[in-house]
Order: C-alpha cells, then sequence, then structure tokens
C-alpha cells in the first residue's frame, strides 16, 4: 500500500513539474515576444512623433494612427533628460487626479523594468528627450500564468493524494475488520471446546482449584474473541462508571504484574464518573496501555492512573515511570506495525487510538514522554 501511495506521489510529481516547466518555458517565449513587440510600438511612437514634428502632414496622419491604435494598453512617461515630465499615455487617471506622486512612482517603476527610448528635441537639437515604458496587461498576465498555473496544479495534486490517501484508508479499514473477525471466528472453536472441557473439570473431585482458574481463561478468552467481533462494526455505547471500569482492569493487570511495580489511581474525590462507553472495548484500551507501562518498566516503578471529571469531558491519565519515547518515535508509536520492543506486531496502541477515535469519538495521545523518566497517555472521552 506505501508503495503504491509512493508510486502516485512520484508520478503526480512527475507530471507536475513537467507542466510547469513546459509553461514556464512557453510563457518566457510568448512575455519575450510580446515585450520586442511592445518595444517596436514604442519606437514607432517615437519615430511618428519626430516626423510629426516636421510638419509633414503624411506623418501627422502616421503619428496619429500610432498614437490612437497602435499604443492603447503600453504605459509610458515622456521625460526630459533631467526627468522634468512632459507627457504620459495610458496610466491610471484616476491615480493621476487623486496621488500627485503616482507619477513619478511609475517613472521609477518603468525605469526599473526598460531601457529608454530616445526621443529627439525638436527645439533643441542637442539634447534628448526621454520615453521610458512599462508592461501592458496582456504582458503582466502572460508573466504571471505561471504562477497561477503552478495553484492550479497544486490544487489537483492535493486533491487527488488525500482521494488515494481516503482510498488506503478505506481498503486498510476493511482489512482491519476483515482480520478481526476472522481471529474472532477462528477461536470460537477452541473456546467452546475448552468450555466443555472445564465442565468436565469440574464434576472431577480434586480439580476444583484447577478448573476454577482455568475457567478464568476461557472467560478471559470470550472477552478477546469478543472484542475481535466488534472490529469493524458500529459499537453500542452505554453510559458506565469508569472508576469501576478502570479499577478492575487495574486489578486484573496487577496480579499479572512483577511485585515491585506498585499501581495507583486518583479520581480527585469522586467515586463515580460516567461517560457513554463501550465497556468491553474501553477495556481493551485500559488493559493495551497498562501492557505498555508495564513493557517499558524494567519489573519495578510505578503506574498511575488518574480520571478527572471536567465540563465537557472526561480526561484519563495513564502514567509510567518506564523508559519514555524518544520525540522521534513520538508521531509513530501509533502506526501500525511499529513497536520498540523484540516481540510484538505493534498493533496495541494502533488498535487503541482507533477504538477511543472512531468508535467513541474521543481522543488517545502522548501527553508527555521523556526517555529514562516515563510516559502519560491521555484519553478524552465527551460526557
Amino acid at each position: 500500500m506505501f508503495s503504491t501511495l509512493f508510486n502516485w506521489r512520484t508520478i503526480l510529481a512527475l507530471i507536475a513539474i513537467a507542466i510547469i516547466c513546459v509553461s514556464v518555458f512557453f510563457s518566457n517565449f510568448l512575455a519575450k515576444k510580446i515585450a520586442n513587440e511592445e518595444k517596436q510600438k514604442i519606437e514607432q511612437w517615437v519615430e511618428a512623433v519626430n516626423e510629426t514634428n516636421n510638419l509633414n502632414t503624411t506623418s501627422t496622419i502616421l503619428s496619429s494612427k500610432v498614437l490612437t491604435e497602435n499604443n492603447r494598453d503600453i504605459p509610458m512617461i515622456a521625460v526630459t533628460e533631467t526627468d522634468s515630465i512632459l507627457d504620459h499615455y495610458n496610466l491610471d487617471s484616476i491615480q493621476v487626479a487623486t496621488d500627485k506622486n503616482y507619477i513619478q512612482k511609475k517613472l521609477e517603476e518603468f525605469k526599473n523594468a526598460n531601457a529608454p527610448i530616445i526621443w529627439k528635441n525638436p527645439y533643441d537639437p542637442k539634447q534628448n528627450n526621454l520615453v521610458y515604458y512599462g508592461e501592458s496587461s496582456l504582458l503582466k498576465q502572460i508573466r504571471y500564468f505561471p504562477i497561477v498555473q503552478l495553484f492550479v496544479v497544486a490544487i489537483f495534486i492535493i486533491i487527488i493524494l488525500y482521494a488515494i490517501s481516503t482510498r488506503n484508508k478505506s481498503t486498510q479499514n476493511q482489512v482491519w475488520a476483515g482480520m478481526a473477525k476472522e481471529t474472532a471466528h477462528q477461536l470460537g472453536t477452541p473456546i467452546s471446546s475448552l468450555q466443555g472441557w472445564v465442565e468436565m473439570l469440574k464434576d472431577m473431585e480434586g480439580n476444583e482449584k484447577i478448573a476454577a482458574e482455568m475457567s478464568k481463561d476461557v472467560q478471559r478468552l470470550m472477552l478477546v474473541s469478543d472484542r475481535f467481533g466488534k472490529i469493524g462494526s458500529t459499537p453500542q455505547l452505554e453510559e458506565s462508571d469508569l472508576v469501576t471500569q478502570v479499577e478492575n482492569m487495574m486489578a486484573y493487570i496487577k496480579r499479572r504484574a512483577p511485585e515491585k511495580v506498585n499501581f495507583s489511581i486518583e479520581t480527585y474525590g469522586e467515586t463515580e464518573i460516567t461517560a457513554m462507553i463501550n465497556p468491553p472495548l474501553f477495556d481493551w484500551v485500559i488493559e493495551n496501555l497498562l501492557k505498555n507501562a508495564l513493557d517499558a518498566m524494567d519489573g519495578r516503578g510505578n503506574i498511575s492512573i488518574s480520571i478527572r471529571n471536567e465540563t465537557t469531558q472526561v480526561a484519563i491519565d495513564v502514567k509510567d515511570t518506564g523508559k519514555g519515547i524518544s520525540k522521534k518515535n513520538i508521531s509513530q508509536v501509533f502506526k501500525p506495525g511499529f513497536t520498540t520492543k523484540k516481540r510484538g506486531w505493534g498493533l496495541g496502541l494502533s488498535l487503541s487510538k482507533r477504538i477511543i477515535d472512531q468508535y467513541h469519538k474521543g481522543e488517545l495521545y502522548v501527553k508527555q514522554s521523556e526517555p529514562g523518566k516515563g510516559t502519560t497517555f491521555r484519553i478524552l472521552l465527551k460526557k
């Protein structure tokens, strides 16, 4: 899946680069062509004005045609060699009327844009007037076109990647649900068989204690099977006491933990804190977080759970004094397959986050972690 996504990204990136390169090249080609044509128009204008100054009737007609038809869009300013403004054409009339510095600002802009066209002074042959000009609106549009196209291509790529990501997530969800239901189905037959053997053991004298313990383990297997069976289905949420749920799961883990690991729970004086949960799935999350905390410690340390009843939500913090998580791994801990353990598939935290985020519409995240000092996971549930 990841290789497919990578290939799609690579192909899209190459297509985008090709489109942009062709667009920039062609746009620059057009821009240079239009810029040369506009320069020729200004030169024709200057030539026409020079001819007009010779008071030739034919030239006058030519200059009039050039002035009125050949340059309706190119802004320009005619000045003396000392930058005294003689005339201007195709500037914003409103700006000219309202801003006394507008023409001077445009003059500086035109000076930076193009070299001036020399215009002979008809009254003093020793001096020359200069014509500075800017870009027409068409030329500006051509120059900005690659930027606009880049923006459009970027949006296109984002939409495509989002669609691919959504499709892959949907496929991944289907795989998860299928695997979970198949696991539950496969567990069903041996569990039923074990239940029968346990009942037989109960009828045999001297095996009562063994049968009782085996019965607990069989019940545990049934619970695990039930949890897997609920993956992919819409779970039924019910109002439950979180304090009781957490205490029961902590007691279960505590019986199986090393003696030097201390467990504690803090409810800030409240004996009952309720929220809408699916008890079997919620227990699974707490179990995974507690087991994860145990795995992070070398047989000793402290594990504490605090449950805080807030105005609109319930905050549950699971804190340990274990090895902690490095900064580079914090963003990876909830990804399927990620694990720092020698054994394990790296699915516990991923499943836990899926249960809280998707099924309970809450949040599960790493609140705080520091290598060598421990980690705190936080669960937020809406009330």
